[in-house]
């Protein structure tokens, strides 16, 4: 029942807003039988503005989803790509006071006992929480984070009814089974809850920052734990231009080229070096250091969302990419084939040819003008009749490929991603699964080896008599079985002579009886024969 109602309620509010006149012709046809339900709402807003205040009163599972859609200013028109652009950070926060009681009911104190400044002005307010500055007493600057109230029940809601849908699609529709639906949300599920937990972002931001704490590119905050629970986490206060304001950029003369491409680089490490990447890169979550403007540093934040990747798929997606730029569809079609991505007994050449189908128009642009965008749609076309399973491992994966080709695209449009990206997964390949690699990958594991080398080195140098003991019971159970064979087969003479001795002692008595009904003569052949059949049976 719960889930029929939040499904009027959306219904409600994209009708009431008039969204169903950002769909094609048709679809609007279809849909304004249904309009009845809300009463339109007309005013001068845009119908960007109408869709963003549409995700914001939906909630943050819609406005996650208007995040993702704001990165990808190449695809959507300007009117509804900038009003989206303000989920970012400018969601509606809760009031001061709300923030202030879950703080010190989380940490068991009051605020002046923490902070000796604590600015009752938002800073950010996105989809699950919002920041307010503050002082530490001991003097640093400090951002506290606060998880927005009651959160977790709308979220809830709106993932039991995302399932419930998906489980119809799944069970009516072939492209559903094909999605795996089901997996789909429950993994995404699992990513926002885990949304929820300041903890868990604390510690992603914990790792992430060891993985570059030498970097000269990319700055990832401090936490600080004392301060930190499930509603409430403080870290260090970063400064930095929103990646947003090229304008600035611009102004101050930003290597637009390198900053560009250095978002790049900081993707391709996150994902083939540390398999550990922010899943969540949308331009209200990064910063820039442009003090030196030929030198800019990344500065992210907000690791509520990360993402993994098990080495046996970072190696089929390194290898894929570079297959598939170097437009070896052959090579393609096999290592989807080889990671089980489609079936085994996909032909290979219908499934190259479709590749290239889809793939050579795109090609015949220069590189730099390549969507990824409009590549995943075109691949798409490609899943669907060779029966291609999503992978839900690689959804955030693609999420974040998306965000970070719009960010690249946005402060350097002439981007190459793939000139930017091809080195590095050049080296990449060549260094783990090259010779390289497994020296490297011997390194690495050394030191397990040498914990594990005193059990190895017993079983190493006990191997001897072990063998001796292991040939012993053979030769032991090979007697054995002789014996048994042996006996078997006295048996089945024994059994034969049997059987013989009373079929010939039947038929003696029989001829005696049958001769001259003598029954003395018969009593002898007649005994043996019923002591040879006694025997026989006992046998």
């Amino acid at each position: 029942m719960g889930s029929s109602f939040r499904l009027l309620k959306i219904l409600r509010v994209l009708f009431s807003e008039r969204i169903d006149e950002l769909l094609p012709q048709p679809k609007r046809r279809f849909l304004k039988a249904l309009a009845w339900c809300a009463p339109s709402v007309r005013d001068k807003r845009s119908r960007g503005e109408r869709l963003k205040d549409a995700l914001q009163t939906l909630g943050p599972v819609f406005v996650k989803f208007g995040q993702m859609l704001s990165t990808r200013r190449d695809l959507l028109p300007p009117d509804i790509a900038g009003p989206l652009a303000e989920l970012q950070d400018r969601v509606k926060p809760f009031p001061e006071k709300v923030s202030r009681s879950i703080i010190e009911t989380d940490l068991d104190c009051s605020i002046d006992e923490i902070f000796s400044e604590f600015a009752s002005e938002v800073m950010a307010s996105a989809s699950v929480a919002q920041v307010h500055a503050a002082q530490l007493k001991t003097g640093e600057k400090v951002i506290v984070k606060v998880i927005r109230p009651g959160i977790e029940k709308v979220i809830e809601e709106d993932l039991k009814l995302m399932m419930t849908i998906a489980k119809f699609v799944e069970k009516n529709f072939i492209d559903g089974k094909r999605l795996k639906l089901v997996q789909v949300v429950s993994d995404y599920r699992m990513t926002i809850l885990d949304e929820l937990d300041l903890m868990r972002e604390a510690a992603n931001t914990a790792l992430i920052r060891r993985n570059f704490i030498d970097s000269p590119i990319c700055y990832v905050p401090k936490i600080y734990w004392d301060y930190t629970r499930r509603n409430v986490m403080v870290e260090e206060r970063v400064y930095g231009t929103p990646i947003s304001r090229i304008d600035i950029f611009k102004d101050k003369k930003v290597n637009m080229e390198r900053l560009a491409e250095r978002g790049v680089e900081i993707f391709f490490t996150q994902v083939f070096d540390h398999s550990f990447f922010h899943a969540d890169m949308h331009p209200g979550n990064v910063f820039v250091d442009i003090s030196d403007p030929e030198n800019p540093i990344y500065k992210a934040v907000d690791f509520g969302i990360v993402g993994t990747l098990d080495p046996t798929s970072q190696a089929y997606l390194a290898q894929n990419l570079i297959a598939f730029f170097d437009r070896d569809y052959r090579a393609v079609a096999e290592l989807h084939v080889e990671s089980g991505w489609v079936p085994k007994d996909t032909n290979i050449g219908e499934f190259e040819s479709a590749i290239r189908t889809v793939c050579e128009p795109i090609f015949q642009k220069p590189l730099g003008e390549i969507s990824f965008g409009i590549l995943l749609i075109r691949l798409f076309e490609v899943a669907r009749r060779f029966q291609m399973e999503v992978q839900p491992q690689l959804i955030l994966l693609q999420k974040t490929l998306l965000n970070v080709e719009g960010l690249g695209r946005e402060l350097y449009p002439e981007l190459d991603l793939w000139k930017t990206g091809k080195p590095y997964l050049d080296r990449w390949v060549k260094k783990r699964l090259g010779a390289r690699g497994i020296v490297d990958y011997a390194r690495m594991n050394i030191s397990r080896w040498a914990i594990q080398f005193p059990a190895l080195t017993n079983t190493v140098l006990s191997a001897p008599e072990r063998l001796e003991r292991l040939e012993a019971i053979q030769t032991q159970q090979a007697e054995s079985l002789s014996y048994i064979a042996r006996e078997a087969k006295k048996r089945r003479l024994s059994r034969y002579v049997s059987a013989m001795l009373g079929v010939f002692g039947l038929i003696l008595s029989g001829s005696a009886l049958i001769a001259d009904h003598d029954w003395f003569a018969m009593y002898w052949p007649l005994t043996i024969a019923v002591l040879s059949l006694v025997l026989l049976v006992r046998r």
